[in-house]
């Protein structure tokens, strides 16, 4: 029994209406997604308002680690909803309780957490403790970052969409190249462990740009948003030990990375990286907006009372949601899930790679995998005019698959981390069908 139906073209008659009547009173300036309009969702399956079902591969944008509304999830919100909505910066049951469970998940190192709203207000929290903690204001980060859109967070990102138009950004930022192992002209990534050539040029690029007051390091353990970009092993650890030597502070940006979606439950363990500072959002709530900063206690040492607050943060429903996508990553086993889940999907799709003159590359790790479309193998010229037609032929097979990169040419295969056998299955082979449905004319567009 197939497990998506798809009746007829896209959008359905209800939601064509309902996609109409959207952007006559809401800004049309989200980016490409397939026409459908959800209704509603369980584990990685999606009803639309015309009856239609598809399988997910986009988590909601790598959140909904747990899948759709788990009852045990959506029980624990209600409860606590039903009880108490906000009480600012006072104590609750909820958030102690959430401090406590979020600290013992953490590497033992990192003893201290603080709740905040998005994975936005994380990264300007992390920002904020470097420059605090050293006394200095600049940070180092690198192309292809995202960060998120607020200030501070757009500056310390290396992609011009959330920079474009709005300068002068935030002074202090450094910026380096990001190691590509598919895209490496330099050969940045084939000397390692040591990399010798890629810190040479990223001691240039400091001695050249900095005034002196440099705080520390701001990465992610992959780049997400630039298109699923994963350095060479162990350039993370070489990193690491790189600003250890120049007594740098270490953040690391796990908002999208954390809560086992590369098939630990957090990123920073393929490498055992001992970050000063760890961003958390998106898996953390499962759907849920909260989002927290967590760091060594003498990281938030540097803090005074009142020097770090939330209207929204730590309130009680979303530290419910906390306590609650804890206990379904311990009790269903996810992190071991993802890795297997992710290995199996991953072994398909270079399978699809193959036979694909278009796909370049299919790359990550656990459930967050990269497929690059390219106009051809040989000269790996990115192909995003191909993005939108596979997305939608996706879509109109029962398949809901989002985009990023730099060039906008890769697709994300972010399922939930409770992905079954049969819901893999059955999704692989709507992309392999999908793939198969490009001629070389597409590539010519």
């Amino acid at each position: 029994m197939t497990i998506t139906r798809v009746a007829g073209p896209l959008p359905g008659p209800r939601g064509r209406e309902l996609l109409e009547q959207w952007h006559q009173y809401e800004a049309d300036v989200v980016g490409f997604q397939a026409p459908v309009v959800w209704e509603s969702a369980r584990g990685c399956v999606v009803r639309d308002v015309d009856g239609n079902l598809y399988i997910d591969w986009t988590s909601g944008v790598l959140v909904t680690n747990v899948g759709h509304c788990h009852p045990h999830l959506v029980r624990m919100i209600n409860e606590a909803a039903q009880r108490l909505l906000n009480n600012y910066e006072c104590a609750n049951v909820e958030r102690i309780e959430a401090a406590r469970r979020l600290v013992q998940a953490l590497p033992e190192h990192l003893d201290r957490c603080f709740f905040l709203s998005t994975g936005s207000e994380a990264i300007e929290a992390a920002g904020r403790l470097l420059k605090r903690r050293t006394g200095k204001f600049e940070i180092l980060t690198f192309e292809g970052g995202f960060h998120g859109r607020t200030t501070a967070a757009a500056a310390f990102g290396g992609m011009a969409g959330p920079k474009r138009g709005y300068g002068p950004t935030l002074p202090g930022v450094i910026r380096a190249a990001f190691p590509n192992p598919y895209r490496d002209p330099f050969g940045w990534c084939d000397d390692g462990p040591e990399f010798p050539r890629y810190f040479d040029y990223l001691d240039q690029v400091v001695m050249a740009n900095s005034t002196g007051s440099l705080a520390g390091v701001l990465v992610e353990p992959y780049q997400g948003a630039a298109g699923f970009i994963f350095p060479p092993a162990g350039w993370l650890k070489r990193l690491e030990r790189w600003a250890r030597d120049r007594k740098l502070l270490f953040a690391l940006d796990e908002v999208q990375s954390s809560y086992g979606r590369t098939g630990r439950m957090w990123a920073l363990e393929h490498e055992d990286l001992r970050p000063d500072i760890v961003t958390i959002g998106k898996g953390i709530g499962s759907g849920f907006p909260v989002s927290a900063v967590a760091a060594t206690h003498d990281v938030f040492a540097c803090l005074s009372k009142g020097e770090m607050s939330s209207t929204m943060g730590g309130n009680p429903v979303s530290s419910a949601a906390v306590i609650a996508v804890l206990d379904i990553m311990e009790r269903e086993d996810l992190v071991a899930r993802s890795a297997s889940m992710g290995e199996y999907m991953k072994q398909r799709l270079e399978t699809m790679k193959a036979a694909s003159p278009h796909l370049g590359d299919v790359r990550g790790m656990g459930l967050v995998l990269g497929l690059e479309l390219v106009k051809d193998r040989e000269s790996k010229q990115p192909a995003p005019e191909l993005t939108r037609p596979l997305m939608l032929a996706c879509a109109e097979r029962g398949l809901l698959v989002g985009s990023v990169g730099v060039h906008g040419n890769v697709i994300r295969v972010a399922p939930p981390l409770v992905i079954s056998r049969e819901e893999a299955d059955e999704s692989l082979n709507i992309m392999e069908q999908a793939l198969r449905s490009f001629t070389p004319e597409h590539a010519a567009v």
